[in-house]
């Protein structure tokens, strides 16, 4: 962040395979388009609809930013933003937690939904990190040593907190449910349990 951007982090995996779908279901609706006719191209359109809405807030939507001001996660329904002056601690157990002072000065726990991981999954990364390391310089292996994803990017802003927690003032992190996300889940969700309602009563 020496060059004033955000730092940004998301799951690639999860953006592919939402990205994926869209574009499979973009398909699917104009062959539904030009060749259906009847309740049961309507119930597909509903369900091929209702998945767009779950890639974008599956796969799409989550991720943490962290700027100058504040940390902010992104989890697939809720927002939570947090000042870096109201930061107490950035964790990393199966995935990235950040504990927080919120506006009743109650201390809180957010969990960020990308960078999750399995106690299984972090050994296998741990021992491909190990295996990599004896190929390298003594000095370059040793930095490796516990690198994982997770680990990088707690450490990454642990950095952030620790020089920009002045800076911050004195907010405190607000925990916001997401009007987009639920928009994108509820509508196309209501939607296809109308088609699937009319199919059947037809």
């Amino acid at each position: 962040m020496s060059d004033g951007k955000p730092l940004v982090l998301r799951s690639a995996a999860s953006r592919i395979a939402a990205w994926a779908w869209l574009a499979f279901s973009a398909l699917m609706l104009v062959d539904t388009a030009l060749r259906g006719d009847d309740m049961a191209a309507v119930v597909a359109a509903a369900v091929l609809v209702f998945g767009c809405g779950l890639a974008y807030v599956l796969g799409l939507r989550p991720r943490v930013t962290a700027d100058e001001e504040a940390v902010e996660i992104r989890n697939p329904l809720r927002d939570i933003r947090v000042p870096w002056s109201a930061v107490r601690a950035i964790e990393a157990t199966h995935a990235l937690q950040v504990r927080f002072t919120d506006p009743e000065g109650v201390e809180r726990l957010a969990r960020a939904w990308i960078l999750q991981t399995s106690p299984r999954a972090r050994a296998r990364e741990e021992r491909r990190l190990r295996q990599r390391a004896r190929e390298l310089p003594p000095g370059v292996a040793a930095g490796l040593a516990g690198r994982t994803a997770l680990g990088h990017a707690v450490e990454r802003l642990q950095e952030l907190a620790g020089r920009h927690r002045r800076r911050s003032g004195e907010a405190p992190g607000v925990v916001a449910w997401s009007r987009p996300a639920l928009a994108a889940l509820v509508i196309p969700g209501v939607a296809m349990a109308a088609a699937i309602v009319l199919a059947v009563l037809r």
